[in-house]
């Protein structure tokens, strides 16, 4: 009686885009697979920014790992939910704070965190997009800062409370300067009447001359007017060189109030040690993101790759310094790796440009397509159905369509709600003790 070939294990790291549709699609017949991620659950991050409005609820864009692995395309996939904290590839070994974790192949799907462009110390004033989480803090403080412009008498006090700055103007800082002027045009006025909406002042900062830079200029120039349409004052060419005591410096010399600082500028790749065979630790190229081959090896490590964000491959002609950080390069990619593994070849990766599209408020979008570009209302339903059909899980697809035609009616939501964790024993939000 024949003896049954042990599978190799792979690890996947991060269960994004790339990760996640790297299991979906490898054969679980030939493999066994585990992923690690700090969260039990998958998110939508193009939708981080609805929920930091207030339009969506996270759990409405997020999806728990542990159903999915129960469909037949991921069936019998492990999930370890811990933090990377180093691999060690002469060991074959992944170190977490929990447990530690063998691989024969290891697929890196880590993504990208904020980039703060040398000022580290941003991260403790600024608030970001990058998570759920992230997202359900943002959502909260911009509805403190007006709750408590509501209870001061103090003129001053009241305008810096309302005082927003976006800081970046690619697609993730035009859709939430987008939304929060819609917030000062239709919402305010309705919900909050204590409040003069023309005190509430919405700037969008950009250090380029233009925005949604890797668009086409038709949608940098319709993004700008619609930005004007809700009333957000655009700065471009413009840069943030610090930000201390709810006061902004600028490159220009110049200085302004803000009372919030959302920060979409940039991102980097999630930061980790690799050590490698001689003992080393992986040197990382531009954008801290991990060098792959054509067929996304990361370059001296046996079976080791790297797909998504955090890999950057200059060996496709086409994108000679690297494919965009775009959830279609993670997912072609994925899919990519996963065929080569099943088949045991080594076809090169091409990525397939299916357009990119921002919105910017009901109504308003901008959609660039291969051979067409468009915008206004038509781009807005493209770009609604895309998101739609994305969504993992159907209840998460019917919660979002529900939330969005209810909204685009009456733009009421019951998702204006403030609920900061408590903390305990001590309780020190409203000065308990």
């Amino acid at each position: 009686m024949s003896k049954e070939v042990a599978k190799k294990k792979i690890v996947v790291l991060g269960g994004g885009f790339a990760g996640l549709n790297f299991i979906k699609n490898i054969d679980h017949k030939l493999y066994d697979v585990t992923l690690v991620d700090k969260h039990n659950y998958h998110t939508f991050p193009p939708l981080f920014y609805q929920v930091a409005s207030s339009g969506l609820d996270s759990t409405s864009i997020s999806f728990p790992f542990r159903r999915e692995f129960r469909k037949a395309r991921a069936r019998g996939t492990h999930l370890i939910m811990s933090q990377v904290t180093k691999v060690d590839h002469t060991k074959k070994e992944i170190i977490t704070p929990w447990a530690t974790i063998r691989y024969d192949i290891l697929v890196i799907s880590l993504g990208t965190t904020n980039n703060f462009f040398g000022q580290p110390d941003l991260i403790k004033s600024v608030y970001t997009l990058k998570s759920a989480a992230q997202a359900i803090r943002t959502r909260n403080d911009i509805l403190d800062h007006l709750e408590r412009a509501v209870a001061t008498h103090d003129r001053e006090l009241r305008r810096k409370l309302m005082s927003f700055v976006v800081i970046g103007g690619g697609p993730a800082g035009v859709e939430i300067a987008g939304a929060l002027g819609e917030m000062k045009r239709y919402i305010i006025p309705r919900e909050y009447p204590d409040l003069n909406p023309d005190d509430v002042n919405i700037t969008l900062l950009e250090g380029t001359p233009r925005l949604l830079g890797t668009m086409s200029e038709n949608a940098s120039e319709k993004a700008y007017r619609y930005l004007n349409e809700l009333l957000v004052n655009v700065r471009l060419g413009t840069l943030m060189k610090s930000y201390e005591n709810d006061n902004i410096t600028l490159s220009d010399g110049s200085s302004m109030e803000a009372g919030l600082v959302i920060w979409t500028a940039g991102v980097t790749g999630t930061p980790f040690p690799i050590i490698t065979d001689n003992g080393s630790e992986l040197s990382r190229t531009r954008g801290n993101r991990i060098a792959v081959d054509a067929t996304h090896a990361v370059e001296g490590l046996d079976d080791v790759y790297a797909i998504g964000d955090i890999a950057l491959m200059t060996a496709d002609t086409t994108y000679p310094n690297g494919h965009p950080q775009l959830a279609q390069v993670a997912i072609q990619s994925a899919k990519n790796l996963a065929s080569n593994l099943n088949r045991g070849a080594s076809q090169p990766f091409a990525y397939y440009d299916k357009g990119t599209m921002a919105t910017i408020g009901r109504n308003r979008a901008v959609v660039d397509l291969k051979h067409i570009k468009f915008d206004g209302f038509i781009a807005w339903l493209t770009w609604m159905f895309i998101h739609l059909i994305t969504l993992l899980g159907m209840r998460n697809k019917v919660s979002v369509l529900i939330n969005w035609l209810w909204a685009y009616f009456s733009y009421s939501t019951s998702l204006r709600l403030i609920m900061h964790p408590n903390k305990f024993p001590l309780r020190s939000r409203w000065g308990e003790r």
